[in-house]
């Protein structure tokens, strides 16, 4: 946030010395960097905050909503920006103070890139969508810097006026291309999509480690925030004991849980050959084709959905 606060009051000062509207381009996505760095740090914080009694899931969808929202603001962006361009395309005007202009745009991506660098660490480390999505707001600023910086040598030193206009166009199209990413991004947590493919394909491969454990069906998985949400069934030999099958569970669970420490893990065992159906039909697994219910006691070869 101190260095969105920085950028702004960088260009500001640029924009009113220059008028360039790939300039008010540059210092509107600012603006929106810091609205959207502010929402996310809330927001991180409350996905982080352990379940209580009233969400018993946790809070990781927070993080959904800050995405959502940081697509929201940037989409309204690009089309403010678009209309200021082609106004401006209609009735051009001078650009001045452009070596300043150029040099605050400099100071621009070098501020940019070190953010990207950090948040890259950061998601490295947590996984957090929030903070991918603040990310994706410097990426584009590193894109949209550039392009402000074509545009401006382009309309001070090149005599092409149409230069700084069409650098805002293209900001406005890199903006709303990034906007529509974190927002499906974002609506896939909040639809509970499944985790990838290889994901799944990795929690199985963990929970038939155990001698016993016979198969795995009716795997459902989903993100939320910080978390990941696993359960499946668990095909065991229906003679065990009560304690056998228990011991298999837990073992089957730690080590899931060792190589997702993020993990909720919630495992029904079923015995072998003798289990019924139960649980509502809509919710079990199906072939691609969609025809009914396919459990797959193997382990091997489900699809996602």
């Amino acid at each position: 946030m101190a260095a969105a606060l920085f950028l702004i009051a960088l260009k500001v000062w640029a924009w009113l010395a220059s008028g360039s509207v790939a300039m008010l381009a540059a210092l509107a996505d600012s603006t929106l960097d810091l609205a959207a760095s502010l929402f996310t740090y809330f927001a991180v914080r409350l996905a982080a905050t352990p379940p209580d009694r009233e969400h018993r899931y946790g809070h990781g969808k927070a993080e959904a909503f800050a995405g959502l929202f940081q697509a929201g603001l940037v989409m309204v962006s690009a089309a403010l920006i678009l209309v200021e361009a082609l106004r401006r395309l209609i009735d051009p005007q001078p650009l001045e103070a452009a070596p300043q202009a150029l040099a605050v745009m400099a100071i621009s991506i070098v501020v940019s890139a070190a953010l990207v660098w950090a948040q890259s660490r950061a998601i490295a480390a947590t996984g957090s969508l929030a903070v991918r999505g603040d990310r994706a707001h410097y990426l584009s600023d590193l894109a949209s810097n550039a392009a402000v910086i074509i545009g401006i040598l382009g309309a001070a030193y090149a005599g092409l006026a149409w230069a700084d206009t069409a650098a805002a166009v293209f900001v406005t199209v890199w903006l709303a291309l990034g906007a529509w990413d974190i927002a499906r991004s974002a609506a896939d947590h909040l639809m509970d999509r499944e985790a990838p493919e290889a994901l799944r394909t990795r929690v199985r491969e963990l929970a038939l480690g155990e001698e016993g454990l016979r198969g795995v069906h009716d795997l459902r998985t989903r993100l939320s925030g910080p978390y990941l949400h696993i359960q499946f069934h668990a095909d065991l030999d229906p003679d065990m004991t009560l304690e056998a099958a228990h011991r298999i569970i837990v073992a089957a669970e730690g080590r899931i849980r060792a190589e997702y420490p993020n993990a909720d893990v919630i495992i029904h065992p079923d015995p072998r050959g003798r289990a019924e159906p139960h649980g509502l039909r809509q919710f079990g697994e199906r072939r691609e084709d969609g025809a009914g219910e396919s459990p797959d006691v193997s382990g091997a070869g489900e699809q996602a959905r």
